[in-house]
């Protein structure tokens, strides 16, 4: 009998994601307090380091599961788009700025739901190795920006290196999301 996956440790990781959501969320509601932007910053890092490790435990112990493979995308894009609407909330992230933001939510949306889409054609789309250096540049930038002013006090350039790798991450969003919508297209023509 197959023994069940749901409490390996890849999914315990993938869990500890989805819980630093609001845990992240509610530091960030004192945006001008060093202490909780510096809290954020040591629970989204644990966070992000759980993205690497959740997956590469599956592949190495063997543990891949459906569950994990549903949740981890979900935890991740959770976990960015509740971190860029509270520092767009708290003008960390301002002005033009937010079109960066803006881009790289509705690429999230947007290859979600051309995945849902192909998953019943039962296509899969893999994640490609440019849309992991484009996560990786994502959860880095708002490292920088969950730092924000109190990491400024420190390195008086955080917050515009983290503005700076957003505008990146935002580039290799729209890169990515056409590579997706192209491969998924055929598809949708196709009907």
């Amino acid at each position: 009998m197959k023994r069940s996956t749901a409490l390996s440790l890849p999914n315990l990781l993938t869990y500890g994601r989805c819980l630093a959501v609001p845990a992240v969320v509610v530091l960030l509601f004192w945006p001008n307090e060093s202490w909780a932007r510096w809290w954020a910053l040591g629970i989204f890092v644990a966070a992000a380091i759980t993205d690497y490790f959740d997956g590469w435990l599956a592949r190495a112990w063997n543990q891949q599961s459906a569950l994990g493979r549903m949740l981890d995308p979900i935890a991740d894009k959770l976990l960015v788009a509740a971190v860029l609407m509270m520092l767009v909330a708290h003008e960390t992230i301002a002005g033009w700025n937010i079109w960066a933001a803006i881009v790289i939510l509705l690429r999230e949306i947007l290859v979600s739901g051309l995945r849902e889409f192909l998953a019943e054609l039962k296509v899969s789309v893999p994640v490609s190795r440019v849309a992991k250096y484009k996560t990786t540049l994502q959860l880095v930038a708002l490292g920088f920006l969950v730092a924000g002013p109190a990491g400024d006090q420190v390195f008086a350039w955080t917050t515009v290196t983290g503005l700076v790798l957003l505008w990146a991450a935002a580039l290799l969003t729209l890169w990515t999301g056409w590579d997706y919508m192209r491969a998924g297209l055929r598809y949708l023509v196709e009907d």
